[in-house]
């Protein structure tokens, strides 16, 4: 893999220590109060909270796009429709917002500013228990993300697998980083259920059209030339041509 100062990569072996993200969440009241008396209102209660999408300047940046907008009043509730449109086949996503609104919220503004469109996804790993595929990186270096962080939204309920891992079951879109609270633009579709640190946010689903196309990828390993067995770019590229929000 090349190496970077800061590179935002998972480990399959390294441990990491984990500091949970604190987050304050907003519910905008269905209702006002006229004199002191409470008036019923037709609008839909909504949930939000304050995301704190942090400049950083110590990190390899690839295109930065600017920071999400109205971070103080990031949706956290509902699911998005979003698809990945890339060179292997499409790959649909479903992501929850209240798991992780923050990331979901990072994710639909690098989308809108097309800041994955035409990024291949660099690393492929066929390790027996650890299969996923990372993308996110325009640089294609795995070691340079979108010039901001912002905090983890660790995942929970997943399936305890012992010596402090949990299972990250097939299907489930994650975040990449380097460490507590370095998340930036790089993200892993999970092809088979893999037992990591809990130290990844969950903010998606990828549906069975997703698992042909990371399948199809998958069979062909990992290129030649990579520096690690079993962990490197993938023999059959991928890209990702264009990110569609909503079906």
């Amino acid at each position: 893999m090349t190496g970077s100062s800061r590179p935002l990569i998972i480990g399959a072996i390294a441990a990491a220590v984990v500091v949970v993200a604190s987050v304050i969440v907003w519910v905008l009241v269905p209702s006002s109060v006229v004199a002191g008396v409470a008036v019923a209102s037709n609008e839909p209660s909504v949930s939000t909270t304050n995301c704190d999408y942090s400049r950083v300047t110590d990190a390899p940046t690839a295109n930065f796009v600017g920071l999400p907008a109205d971070a103080a009043r990031t949706p956290a509730s509902g699911k998005v429709q979003v698809t990945l449109k890339t060179s292997q086949g499409d790959v649909p996503m479903t992501l929850d917002r209240e798991q992780a609104p923050c990331t979901v919220g990072s994710l639909l503004h690098l989308a809108e500013k097309k800041y994955f469109d035409g990024t291949a996804c660099h690393r492929i790993t066929v390790f027996t228990e650890f299969k996923v595929l990372q993308c996110g990186d325009p640089t294609g270096s795995g070691g340079a993300g979108p010039g901001y962080e912002f905090d983890d939204e660790l995942p929970t309920g997943l399936r305890a697998a012992g010596d402090g891992k949990v299972i990250y079951p097939k299907g489930t879109v994650a975040m990449a980083n380097a460490g507590p609270d370095t998340n930036g633009s790089q993200f892993f579709l999970v092809y088979a259920d893999t037992p990591l640190a809990p130290n990844y946010p969950v903010f998606g689903t990828y549906d069975s059209t997703g698992q042909a196309t990371i399948d199809k990828v998958a069979a062909g390993g990992v290129a030649p030339d990579s520096e690690t067995q079993g962990d490197g770019k993938p023999a059959i590229p991928i890209t990702i041509e264009k990110v569609t929000v909503g079906r």
